[in-house]
C-alpha cells in the first residue's frame, strides 16, 4: 500500500543536511529523475518490457555517472549492473470447473464469486482435484516461540485446509500476536507457506473485511488475475498446489453442514486449545493453467567498503510500475508510476551519488533498483532468496517507495512499526532535524509486509522502509490528509499519476539526508542493529549470528 502525503513549499524545519552534517540533495536533479522514469517514452516501466529495457540503461547511466561500480550478477569474474531474475507467469486459461460435495449432493462455485482461486505457482499447465476432504486449521499458525500451533500434528495430505485472515487475537485486541497490529503470521502469503510446510494439497483462506483490512473485490481482482512468483528450485516448500480465498458466507455454509458453529469455532481458534477440525464437504477443482518464465532484471549499484568489504549496507528502492494497462476517461492506458515509485528510485540514485562523493565508507553499500514489487515484491524476495551479498553480513535495508514530491512534512512514517535498533536510530536521525515519528495509523493491515524491505525482515535483516509525513509545514495535519486521500483516489495505480511541474521535492531534500546519516552511521561502525527480543525476526537473525564475529 502506497501513501502520499503531500507538502509545502515554505520550509520552516531546520535544514537537515546542516543538522546531520550530511550532504544536500539537489531537487532539480530529483525532478529531473522522476520526469524522466515516469515519461509516456518508459511505458508504465512494466517487467520484462521495452519499458524496462529502457529503465535499466538509464538508471545504469545514472548510477555510472554517479560514480558507483557495477554490483549485479558475476559474468566472467566482472559484475554487471544487473542481477537476472527469473519469474514465472501463471494464468488460469478459460473458466474453471469448482464444486464442494457432500452428502451426494454438488454445489458449483463460481470464480470470484464465492470463491477466488489463483493460479498455481509450481509450473502446473493443469489442476484437478477430485474430491479433496476439507480440514479447518484456524488461524493456520505455527508460532514456537509464541507457544502456538494451529495443526497439532494433523495430516493435511491430499486434503485443503481451510483458514481464518489474520491474526489470533485481532478481534480481541489482546494476546501473543500484537493485538490489532498484524504480524507476519496474520499475512495471508505466510498463511499459504505454513500450508506448504505441512504437506496440504491446497489452502483455502475466509475473507472477512476488517481483518483483512479490504473488501471481496480486492480479493477477487488480485487473485484471479495472472500470477507472478520467482522461479523457484522447491515450489512445494512454499506454494500448496491449490491457492484461494473463500467468502465468510460460504465458510459459515460448510460449518452449517459440519454441524458447526463457525463464529464458535473462530473463537475457540483464538486460544491455544484449538485442535484441527475435519469439515464433511470435499473439494473439486479443474482447469487449464498458461505458465511461461520471463526474465526481468534488479539493477544494482555499490560502493566496495574500505575496511569490512564483505560487511554491506543496502538502500533500496522498487523501479517497476504497472506499464500498459487499460485506459482511463481519457482514454490514457500508459501507468507512469511516477510517485509509484519513480520518486523511491530517484532517491536511490541520488543516494548513491551522495556516497560516492563523499568519504569511502568503511563497510560496503549497495544501491539496489528491484524488479517485480507490484507483482509481490518479487524482485526483492529474489535477491532475498538468492542475495549477491550474504544477507548474514548485510547490516541493514533501507527501503524508498512513494516518497512526497512535494513540500516538507514536520513528521514521517514508516511501513509497520516493527520493533527494532534500525527504527530507534531513524527516529533519533529524524528527531535532530525537527521531524516526529508517527506509527503506522493502521497497523492492522499489514504495510509492514507490503514493501520491499519484507523479504529481507522475514530472513531476519533489520529492514525498515520509510514514508513521508502527513503534518504539512504548509497546512498542518487536515492538508496532509486531504492530498493523501486524492492521490489515492484520483492516482495511485491509474494513469493519472504523471510528473507534475508544480512539484518542488523541497520534502525529499529535507528527508534524504536523514537516511543517508542512517546507512552512512552503520557504515562507519561495528554496529549490528537487531530486531526487538520478541520480533518474529529476531530468532532467524540471531541463528546467523555466527556470520558476524
Amino acid at each position: 500500500m502506497k501513501r502520499l502525503l503531500a507538502g509545502a513549499i515554505a520550509l520552516s524545519l531546520p535544514l537537515a543536511a546542516a543538522a546531520l552534517d550530511a550532504p544536500t540533495f539537489d531537487a532539480q536533479r530529483l525532478s529531473s529523475d522522476v520526469k524522466t522514469l515516469s515519461s509516456d517514452a518508459f511505458e508504465g516501466r512494466g517487467p520484462a518490457t521495452a519499458g524496462e529495457t529502457k529503465t535499466i540503461e538509464f538508471v545504469t547511466a545514472q548510477m555510472q555517472a554517479a560514480g558507483l561500480q557495477p554490483g549485479g550478477d558475476l559474468k566472467d569474474g566482472q559484475r554487471a549492473w544487473t542481477q537476472a531474475v527469473p519469474l514465472l507467469r501463471s494464468q488460469i486459461t478459460g473458466t474453471p470447473k469448482l464444486s464442494l460435495a457432500h452428502g451426494g449432493t454438488t454445489q458449483a462455485l463460481a470464480q470470484g464469486e464465492q470463491i477466488a482461486v489463483r493460479a498455481p505457482m509450481d509450473g502446473s499447465k493443469a489442476v484437478s482435484i477430485a474430491d479433496a476432504p476439507l480440514v479447518f486449521v484456524g488461524y493456520g499458525v505455527k508460532a514456537p516461540e509464541r507457544k502456538w500451533d494451529d495443526f497439532k500434528g494433523v495430516d493435511l495430505k491430499g486434503k485443503i485446509a481451510v483458514a481464518l485472515i489474520n491474526d489470533p487475537d485481532f478481534e480481541t485486541g489482546k494476546g501473543d500476536f500484537g493485538g490489532k497490529a498484524m504480524t507476519y503470521y496474520g499475512r495471508w502469503t505466510y498463511k499459504y507457506e505454513e500450508a506448504a510446510r505441512h504437506g496440504a494439497l491446497g489452502l483455502l483462506i475466509v475473507h472477512e473485511t476488517a481483518p483483512a483490512s479490504y473488501g471481496w473485490a480486492t480479493v477477487k481482482n488480485s487473485n484471479t488475475n495472472t500470477m507472478f512468483d520467482i522461479v523457484r528450485d522447491n515450489p512445494a516448500a512454499t506454494h500448496p498446489k491449490l491457492e484461494g480465498w473463500i467468502q465468510r458466507d460460504l465458510a459459515v455454509e460448510l460449518f452449517k453442514r459440519a454441524g458447526l458453529d463457525f463464529d464458535a469455532q473462530k473463537k475457540l481458534a483464538q486460544t491455544r486449545a484449538f485442535k484441527p477440525v475435519v469439515l464433511k464437504d470435499t473439494l473439486s477443482a479443474d482447469y487449464a493453467v498458461d505458465a511461461q518464465v520471463i526474465t526481468s532484471h534488479n539493477i544494482v549499484g555499490r560502493i566496495e567498503g574500505s575496511k569490512y568489504p564483505d560487511e554491506t549496507v543496502v538502500y533500496s528502492a522498487h523501479w517497476d510500475h504497472l506499464g500498459v494497462g487499460a485506459p482511463d476517461a481519457k482514454g490514457d492506458t500508459i501507468y507512469n508510476g511516477a510517485v509509484d515509485n519513480a520518486t523511491g528510485t530517484a532517491a536511490l540514485i541520488e543516494m548513491g551519488r551522495a556516497y560516492a562523493k563523499g568519504p569511502k565508507p568503511e563497510r560496503s553499500v549497495v544501491f539496489l533498483a528491484v524488479t517485480a514489487e507490484e507483482k509481490g515484491l518479487l524482485g526483492s524476495e529474489y535477491y532475498a532468496a538468492n542475495p549477491l551479498y550474504p544477507l548474514g553480513k548485510t547490516v541493514a535495508v533501507i527501503n524508498t517507495d512513494a516518497l512526497d514530491p512535494n513540500g516538507p512534512a514536520r513528521n514521517f512514517t514508516t511501513s509497520g512499526s516493527a520493533k527494532s535498533d534500525l527504527l530507534d536510530q531513524l527516529i533519533a536521525d529524524a528527531k535532530a532535524t525537527g521531524l516526529t515519528y508517527v506509527s503506522d495509523p493502521h497497523p492492522e493491515a499489514g504495510h509492514f509486509f507490503r514493501s520491499d524491505h519484507f523479504p529481507f525482515a522475514k530472513r531476519g535483516v533489520p529492514a525498515l522502509s520509510y514514508g513521508s509525513g502527513n503534518d504539512l509545514v504548509n497546512g498542518g495535519l487536515a492538508a496532509g490528509e486531504a492530498a493523501g486521500k486524492d492521490y489515492t483516489k484520483n492516482r495511485y495505480h491509474q494513469p493519472a499519476d504523471e510528473w507534475q511541474a508544480d512539484w518542488t521535492f523541497a520534502g525529499m531534500v529535507h528527508d534524504l539526508p536523514i537516511l543517508y546519516k542512517l546507512g552512512n552511521d552503520l557504515a562507519n561502525s561495528r554496529r549490528w542493529p537487531d530486531w526487538a527480543k520478541d520480533s518474529e525476526f529476531r530468532v532467524t537473525r540471531d541463528a546467523s549470528a555466527g556470520e558476524r564475529k
